[in-house]
């Protein structure tokens, strides 16, 4: 009886997990996750040889890993984890007009951005700001970070619920069994 206990109390708190997990991601067409927000492009429109500063907002995306972005219009690059850009050089033979997909990845969740190659030359382009190094982002509590006090509240709730369920049936089979 007691292994029923177990395995009821471990469903519950996995269930509660599992409901009260963040909906941040969904699927596009390729069957990818795709989470948009927090990474972009600057500018957005550049001509062929010129630079893009691809961005990652940590505190928006939520991801804190190395992120790899790549194109058909420029080689594949990371931004390594800590940082929060990086530069790219669009191939030179870049059609003027065309649009081109630029993917980050990021622990297996993917964000796409589009990337529109101009009809001038790069000194045309406005100066990409270049990356500034900056230093460890740390002291917001771990999984704390980014959450809203509503959002801690409600999983707080249903991980609650959840065991005094759990705790109900588990006792109900005590009175039951005659313990």
């Amino acid at each position: 009886m007691r292994a029923i206990r177990v395995a009821t109390a471990a469903f519950l708190g996995t269930a509660a997990l599992a409901f009260s997990a963040s909906a941040a991601v969904a699927s596009d067409d390729d069957g990818h996750y795709v989470m948009s927000n927090g990474y972009s492009l600057l500018p957005s429109t550049v001509a062929p040889g010129g630079e893009v500063a691809v961005r990652v907002d940590r505190d928006v995306s939520g991801c804190m890993k190395a992120v790899t972005v790549s194109s058909g219009v420029f080689d594949t690059l990371v931004v390594p984890r800590g940082a929060m850009s990086a530069v790219a050089t669009v191939d030179r033979d870049a059609r003027p007009g065309a649009s081109y997909r630029v993917t980050f990845t990021c622990g297996g969740v993917s964000a796409v951005k589009e990337l529109t190659i101009s009809g001038g030359r790069p000194a045309d382009v406005t100066p990409v700001p270049r990356p500034v190094p900056r230093g460890v982002h740390a002291g917001e509590g771990g999984s704390v970070a980014g959450f809203d006090l509503r959002e801690i509240g409600l999983g707080a709730a249903l991980v609650v619920g959840a065991t005094a369920v759990a705790y109900r049936f588990a006792r109900r089979r005590d009175v039951e069994d005659g313990a």
